[in-house]
């Protein structure tokens, strides 16, 4: 017995290793302190600058128009919310609790709840990765390149794809971004489709659930969520995608987290059908939302 003593310990010791960074990676919250403290200044900066403008942008800025349409496309339930707004602060995004940091995550609903959002759809899941530029309303969250394209949304509005690296989320914060979401790949780039058969083939095996977000114009925006992987809607590849949204009139496209993160809530109802296996309709928590609001 004394014999394999040591290889039983080891082999336990192995196994509860194996738990544990599985556990972590999936499971086990955990908040970035550092991250967290610089969202609360930077924010109170924020607060202290636009309160001297409250006044005069509350009578100039009216009130978002919103149009939900539902499409059938490649057998598949398609729902755009076309969105045109007032100013570009209608648009933002927010995370799960308000808190930045790993397995952190709630419903796309809830979270559109805590926001008061008129319209919201799931954002880039930056939880899952510890890759890729986070920045939210001009806050740097994480500046660590994912090696691939990142969508920069702009003080005005306007919207750039970006080579992570090519460029520094300090960088684009002091050429104005205020949200830089991390998934991809982009789908429309000046008003051309820049996915192809064999992109699509390497990033995404098959059909699937989608969401993306895509501008017209200044200050017209597109949400874009597909349904996927029941009987009922087959889903969309990126190509097919990037089709329906150039088709829409859109220029810039960019492809967030998709799958069983899919989900778009108008008003406080969830208007989709989010599925992870297609067997349950039913939300998958997030790590955060892009909403209007």
């Amino acid at each position: 017995m004394k014999k394999y003593a040591f290889g039983i310990l080891f082999s336990l010791f192995l196994t509860a290793f194996t738990l544990y960074s599985l556990l972590d990676v999936f499971v086990i919250p955990r908040t970035y302190a550092g991250a967290v403290e610089q969202a609360v200044e930077a924010e109170a900066e924020s607060i202290s600058t636009e309160a001297q403008d409250e006044s005069i942008s509350d009578e100039s800025v009216g009130e978002p128009e919103i149009t939900i349409s539902t499409y059938r496309e490649n057998d598949t339930t398609v729902y755009v919310a076309d969105i045109v707004v007032p100013d570009p602060s209608w648009l933002k995004t927010a995370f799960a609790y308000d808190t930045y940091g790993k397995n952190i995550k709630d419903k796309t609903s809830n979270i559109a709840a805590e926001h008061n959002a008129v319209l919201a759809i799931n954002g880039d899941f930056y939880g899952s990765r510890n890759t890729g530029f986070v920045v939210r309303n001009g806050v740097i969250y994480r500046d660590t390149s994912s090696g691939g394209e990142a969508l920069v949304i702009y003080s005005d509005g306007s919207f750039e794809i970006v080579n992570e690296d090519d460029t520094t989320a300090q960088e684009l914060v002091q050429n104005g971004a205020v949200q830089v979401l991390s998934f991809g790949p982009a789908l429309v780039e000046n008003g051309t489709i820049s996915v192809t058969k064999s992109d699509e083939v390497g990033k995404a095996m098959a059909s699937n659930p989608r969401t993306a977000i895509g501008i017209i114009d200044e200050n017209h925006y597109i949400f874009v969520v597909s349904d996927g992987r029941t009987s009922e809607s087959e889903g969309l590849s990126l190509l097919e995608l990037a089709e329906f949204c150039q088709s829409l009139g859109a220029e810039t496209v960019y492809n967030l987290d998709g799958g069983g993160s899919s989900t778009m809530v108008y008003l406080g109802e969830v208007i989709n059908n989010p599925t992870t296996s297609g067997n349950n309709i039913k939300e998958r928590e997030v790590s955060d939302i892009v909403y209007i609001g």
